[in-house]
């Protein structure tokens, strides 16, 4: 019997050799896919906005960051089971960051600068249906088609996070936005066509479904155009006016809303929060109407309803969804209820049905409704330093959040701060506000968690110029 080694044919090897190929492909893509979600952590876009960030960032003097700590982060997870040597292997690609000689910590190359123009460069898109685990990786190789993003942040129902189907994009250059939106065809997401338009387009949709006008316009331009939460520029400015070591010195004042006839201590979490256990839930206050088509205007709904309520309701609505929930302040009695239905029997010229909404739904309406307002009477008492006699705060029309692993967050605003030579107290702050100075309702942009956050923030360092490799 022949004992000569037995080779493979060219035909044999070409399979394993194309397998390997295909491997070595898969690879190189996720080592790149791993060096840009790190590269978004410390960007422009990013790292003054994100306050753990900025805490890693400024604990070093010379600002480097443990790799560790970002391999921790949620979006990280699937590219740190490669080990740590991997995800320092595919930072040490990148032309933004370095890695020490150790390869233990990472750091831009460049300093950090205020971004310009995010607010002409990002877009509104509607249509991406029901949240999927794997849907934000989607979407960013989806706009990534039309030119380099800097971040695609879901947006999200305020209370229980839930996905909207729509999202806010900023690209990183102004002709990528100006490509997405001229699109021919149309941008369509599993074959059918979104709903799209310039963040700017966005605001006076907006302005102008809720009637606003004058300066309540102005300003609810700015709070979606403006990035909510955390601002190192900002807190910077503030060391240097010695506004940040005053803050330090003493302790905040607690901030209390007053909500449907409970006072209610709202914490600091995520911009202005409630503890879900603490909103009271009363039966009976609130209605949903069916059959608007998609659109409603909220100065038309409320015009009837101002001359027998009170208190204006407070309206959550979602453009596109063919359903809407109004909030009262108090159970409605049956001739209230009978009211509604007679004088407001149709929505955006459609004829609508009324109805109560199930117990668990309006529930959770009641605690969307308390968050809401919290962000907007912790915003207020922050703007005025803290201090407070009192006031008012709230909005209408409860709106959500949705990044590429950016935080979100959004605050709407409220009455607050006390005359000057009056000392603080707490805040206590109802949830509505009476006339045009109504602090109307938000719609924050922002993203899912990042990744497993600390229990304590550092305190933030002075700035100080990363050192570069010599040209």
């Amino acid at each position: 019997m022949s004992t000569e080694p037995v080779t493979a044919s060219a035909e044999e090897k070409r399979p394993a050799e194309e397998a390997a190929a295909i491997h070595e492909g898969d690879e190189d893509e996720k080592l790149q896919d791993a060096r840009k979600q790190i590269e978004f952590y410390f960007a422009d876009s990013n790292l003054p906005f994100d306050k753990f960030m900025w805490s890693l960032h400024t604990a070093n003097a010379e600002h480097w960051v443990p790799i560790k700590t970002v391999s921790s982060f949620k979006r990280m997870r699937e590219y740190a089971s490669k080990g740590h040597d991997w995800i320092v292997k595919a930072l040490r690609t990148s032309e933004e960051l370095e890695v020490d000689e150790a390869g233990e910590n990472a750091r831009r190359r460049t300093e950090v600068q205020p971004p310009k123009g995010q607010f002409e460069r990002s877009v509104y898109a509607k249509g991406f249906g029901d949240e999927t685990s794997d849907l934000q990786k989607k979407l960013e190789k989806f706009f990534d088609q039309y030119g380099e993003t800097n971040a695609v942040r879901m947006r999200r129902i305020d209370g229980n996070k839930q996905f909207k189907g729509s999202v806010f994009v900023e690209f990183a250059e102004m002709k990528s936005a100006e490509a997405f939106l001229n699109a021919n065809p149309k941008p369509s997401w599993d074959g059918k066509e979104l709903l799209i338009m310039s963040k700017e387009a966005y605001c006076d949709m907006k302005i102008k479904e809720k009637g606003l006008t004058g300066k309540t316009a102005e300003m609810r331009k700015d709070n979606i155009a403006s990035r909510k939460g955390f601002n190192a520029f900002q807190e910077m400015q503030n060391e240097k006016k010695g506004k940040g070591q005053r803050g330090k010195d003493k302790p905040n004042p607690e901030v209390w809303l007053e909500f449907m006839g409970s006072k209610i201590r709202v914490q600091e979490e995520d911009g202005g929060s409630v503890k879900s256990e603490d909103v009271p839930y009363i039966k009976g206050a609130t209605m949903k109407f069916t059959g608007c088509g998609g659109d409603a205007n909220f100065t038309e709904m409320k015009t009837p309803l101002r001359e027998r309520f009170a208190r204006v309701p407070y309206i959550q609505f979602s453009k596109g969804d063919d359903f809407g929930l109004v909030g009262f302040d108090k159970a409605l009695t049956e001739d209230e209820i009978d009211y509604v239905k007679t004088n407001l029997k149709t929505v955006n010229s459609n004829e609508v049905q009324w109805s109560i909404p199930e117990g668990e739904e309006e529930k959770q309406f009641q605690i969307d409704r308390a968050n809401f307002a919290a962000r907007s009477v912790l915003s207020r008492s922050q703007e005025k330093g803290g201090s407070s006699r009192g006031g008012r705060g709230g909005g209408r029309g409860g709106r959500g959040r949705g990044g590429r692993g950016g935080r979100g967050g959004g605050r709407g605003g409220g009455r607050g701060g006390g005359r000057s030579g009056e000392k603080s107290q707490p805040a206590a702050v109802s949830e509505e506000q009476s006339g045009e100075k109504r602090k109307r309702a938000v719609e924050p942009d922002g993203g899912p968690d990042t990744g497993i956050r600390g229990q304590a923030i550092p305190a933030i360092a002075p700035s100080k110029k990363a050192k570069t490799d010599a040209a």
